[in-house]
């Protein structure tokens, strides 16, 4: 029973700060961006379905990472969103919160664990590139794929199940827009040490776990770009990495901004601004850096409108 010993049967997120006014231009902005991250992945994954051409592992990878970026968003930001349209404080039951904390937790461990896996795919690429049909085929993929959203949903189960067992008797106003870990360990009468620890070093082991094979492959990737005579050619070799390194630097260094740290309840205002980051702008921005250097991608995408115009067209 979640909160068995809570005096709290809902909370309520204290959001942002700021006049009516405030609420609908931040409205206005966050669905702008949610709006078009949806649709910017949504295109993405029929784009990668639907076209012959892009059957391969990294748009494979890339493919489930834009289910991963949707899903994510879509835990916090639409309840957010909701809060501008509302005076006052929005209501969340305790279950809800739960189930919101738990889903952004595990959903951002799968992603970490898919972009480790597309660099290991982008250093067999590189460095392996007579191979890579055998080393990455389809079997490979979906097994990486599959354990990745398994192993990482049951993975996160029992820290955020501890964090609801807490007593939260101080208060139940979270000073967040959506049910941070954090602030409500903040609210917390109980000694909270032991579940911040436990957090800490999940935190430390995917983030930095997932760290490991991408730095060790990029190391690889870039003393073989190096060796290739032409400049022509290691501009080409690069752009391969490119984009997938760009995510890889704003994802994992906004996250370890804000979890790799023994002490969690951090100030209410640097929670609000990273997390947006988190969850709002790196969502954002990765359609547009995985596509617009991807030249298969954009061919792909081109054909489909093409396609499109014609039917309506006829």
């Amino acid at each position: 029973m979640l909160g068995k010993q809570s005096s709290a049967s809902e909370f309520c997120l204290l959001g942002f700060p700021g006049s009516q006014e405030l609420h609908h231009v931040l409205f206005a902005t966050f669905f702008f961006f949610y709006l078009i991250t949806v649709m910017g992945n949504t295109v993405i994954i029929m784009t990668v379905c639907f076209h012959k051409d892009l059957q391969s592992p990294m748009h494979f990878f890339l493919s489930h990472l834009s289910v991963l970026e949707i899903m994510t968003i879509s835990t916090a930001v639409p309840l957010m969103l909701w809060g501008f349209l509302l005076p006052g404080m929005q209501r969340i039951s305790l279950t809800a919160c739960f189930a919101q904390l738990y889903l952004y937790l595990s959903l951002g461990t799968t992603e970490f664990v898919l972009m480790a896996a597309m660099a290991v795919d982008r250093y067999v690429t590189v460095c392996n590139p007579l191979r890579y049909s055998v080393i990455m085929n389809s079997c490979t993929c979906i097994w990486v794929v599959s354990v990745s959203w398994v192993f990482e949903f049951l993975f996160k189960i029992w820290p955020v199940y501890a964090t609801f067992q807490l007593s939260f008797c101080k208060s139940n106003v979270v000073d967040h827009f959506f049910c941070d870990k954090g602030q409500l360990l903040n609210l917390s009468c109980d000694d909270t040490l032991f579940t911040e620890f436990i957090h800490f070093l999940m935190a430390v082991f995917i983030i930095i776990g997932s760290l490991i094979p991408t730095i060790v492959s990029y190391t690889y990737i870039i003393f073989t770009i190096l060796k290739i005579p032409s400049a022509s050619g290691q501009r080409k070799a690069f752009s391969t990495c490119a984009s997938h390194f760009t995510c890889v630097v704003i994802g994992c260094g906004s996250c370890m901004f804000l979890y790799v740290k023994p002490k969690q309840m951090q100030a209410a205002e640097y929670n609000r601004v990273v997390s947006l980051l988190v969850l709002v702008v790196t969502p954002f921005l990765n359609p547009f850096i995985f596509t617009l250097q991807n030249e298969k991608f954009m061919e792909a995408f081109q054909d489909g409108m093409k396609r499109c115009h014609q039917l309506i067209k006829d």
